[in-house]
């Protein structure tokens, strides 16, 4: 397991002051929606990017942009229809972008997420929840903030209309999706010195520190 070390770091809000860059090989963005009313279709984008900006005084704004092509939900023939014009239209709008409007902190480092989704040129506001995780130092001194996010949204509202009748007069594929965020985001530029004696401190209390969560060292290694 990793060794890891907190960040005390004063902060008017749960994420540190300064700028998050997304690290997408410990990050996830996923969707889940019901297939023919029985089965659930989990699928996944592999190519994203984005950033969070925290304030002084604990303001967050967050963006970011998925590549439409790298959407996977382990059946090829599926991928290459929902990247068809039926449903993403990849070839002429190769990416899903957000930009939020507000980030509500809660009580225990909750999140309330607004913001501007834009899929196949169409632009709608919605609201995702979760929480701040954890902030750590991972093993090569990075500063990392965790995140999980969730929210429903109708796939109808971006022009994601395409869908075919069941002998039963079910639609085939339903017009809610589920969607799942598990951010993992480096801070840029940290102070060396603060962490330096973050680690300092983290080491010489470990023997007489309570027990606390960790995350995975999937998340921080």
């Amino acid at each position: 397991m990793s060794v890891l070390a907190i960040s005390n770091e004063p902060s008017a809000g749960p994420v540190p002051a300064g700028t998050w860059r997304v690290d997408a090989s410990r990050s996830a963005v996923e969707f889940h929606v019901k297939h023919m009313m029985v089965a659930t279709v989990r699928g996944r984008f592999t190519a994203f990017d984005g950033t969070l900006e925290a304030d002084e005084d604990g303001a967050l704004e967050a963006r970011g942009t998925v590549q439409v092509a790298s959407l996977d939900t382990h059946e090829p023939k599926r991928d290459e229809h929902l990247r068809a014009s039926d449903f993403f239209d990849a070839s002429r709008h190769p990416e899903i972008t957000f930009v939020s409007t507000d980030i509500t902190l809660l009580h225990a480092g909750g999140l309330v997420v607004t913001g501007e989704l834009t899929i196949k040129g169409v632009t709608r506001s919605v609201v995702l929840t979760g929480t701040v995780q954890a902030v750590e130092l991972d093993t090569g001194g990075n500063e990392r903030v965790a995140l999980e996010l969730h929210g429903t949204l109708d796939r109808r509202d971006f022009g994601l209309t395409w869908n075919k009748a069941l002998e039963t007069g079910a639609a085939l594929v339903a017009d809610q999706v589920q969607i799942e965020l598990a951010i993992s985001a480096v801070r840029l530029d940290p102070d060396a010195a603060l962490i330096g004696a973050q680690a300092g401190r983290q080491a010489s209390s470990a023997a007489s520190a309570p027990p606390r969560r960790r995350w995975a060292s999937a998340w921080f290694g």
